[in-house]
């Protein structure tokens, strides 16, 4: 089966299966990807599917670290909302909308690598993803076609705001008071003239650089392929400088905050770091988008240095709040369930 073969397990009850197949543990899986007993019935809520269903996904490559499943249907059930969220490794994003163009899909997630792909692959999309140029959310509309979204932008830059402006690294987490008037725009953003490096010059890359950006900060960017970090910073408005990755490395480069948008440090590669340990020093602030595990190599550094720091736990719980949101078509989102599920403090309902 594998991994891409797993939504004919996670959804044969929706399409009328007379059985499927399950483990009894992760430990005692015959096969990769396939789901153990527990997950299908508690997380997928395989005995609740019915035809009617409404189904949406995270799409990636990789996927199977994701909590998206956990977090959106944690916050489905709590406002009994009839749909289920699975995980979808995908390789190319064109064919697999291709292939799933008259599928029953309403909505999806979309991670690394396929942000940018998912901006060129949509019909329409809001005004601020057409600005960064990447989609994290697709949303199907009446016509069959899908509108592209970017919520991971103000999740991010929120978080950094509410930790500079509290000068505590634990004012990072998501609150629907809080989320909302971050974006206010009679607000001086307390971004307003720092330095701000970016890290990567992928999806994630583009919505902090532009978000950063639009709230008054200078940015920087960093990114190995220098040809990439050049046209980031030659679109975003009143540009932006490329400092060289060798330079960062060596200690040359200096900001007020410094915002991981790569992969590295993800797991299983826990000890990887994108930044030297012994030049973190050179940041006031440290941001890191990878949330599994919640307290990377380059925030253990941070933190070790005297920095604040901003887990990735805050931009995922943001941005799927906003996804939540469109998704479901609900006003409020069921914030803090969303932010205890993918911390630990209770399990998924």
């Amino acid at each position: 089966m594998g991994e891409r073969g797993q939504i004919t397990r996670l959804l044969a009850a929706k399409y009328g299966g007379y059985l499927t197949f399950a483990a009894l543990s992760d430990a005692r899986a015959s096969a990769s990807g396939q789901p153990t007993i527990s997950q299908l019935k508690q997380l997928y809520g395989f005995d609740e599917q019915q035809p009617d269903m409404q189904l949406y996904g995270i799409i990636g490559n990789p996927v199977h670290h994701s909590k998206s499943p956990l977090i959106h249907n944690s916050a489905f059930r709590h406002i009994s909302f009839n749909g289920v969220f699975v995980p979808l490794l995908v390789d190319d994003l064109s064919h697999f909308l291709e292939a799933f163009q008259g599928h029953d899909f309403a909505g999806f997630s979309v991670t690394i690598p396929h942000k940018e792909a998912a901006f060129k692959a949509v019909a329409s999309c809001d005004p601020v993803a057409a600005q960064i140029g990447a989609c994290n959310t697709l949303v199907r509309q009446a016509d069959g076609t899908f509108k592209g979204y970017n919520t991971d932008w103000l999740a991010a830059i929120s978080a950094v705001e509410r930790v500079i402006a509290a000068g505590c690294s634990n004012a990072a987490a998501v609150t629907n008071t809080s989320e909302r008037s971050s974006s206010s725009d009679n607000l001086v953003s307390p971004l307003q003239g720092k330095t701000f490096l970016v890290v990567g010059a992928g999806g994630a890359g583009r919505a902090l650089a532009f978000g950063a950006a639009s709230k008054g900060a200078e940015v920087l960017i960093a990114n190995r392929n220098k040809a990439r970090a050049e046209a980031l910073a030659a679109a975003i408005p009143g540009r932006a400088q490329v400092v060289d990755w060798d330079d960062l490395q060596a200690g040359k480069v200096s900001a007020d905050v410094l915002a991981n948008s790569t992969s590295v440090g993800m797991v299983p590669n826990v000890e990887e770091t994108p930044v030297a340990t012994e030049v973190v020093s050179k940041f006031k602030v440290v941001f890191d988008a990878v949330y599994t595990p919640r307290e990377t190599k380059l925030l253990r550094d941070a933190a070790a240095t005297g920095c604040l720091c901003v887990d990735g736990v805050a931009m995922f719980v943001g941005q799927a709040v906003e996804q939540f949101r469109l998704f479901t078509g609900a006003e409020e989102a069921p914030v803090q369930l969303m932010e205890d599920v993918v911390v630990g403090r209770v399990t998924s309902c």
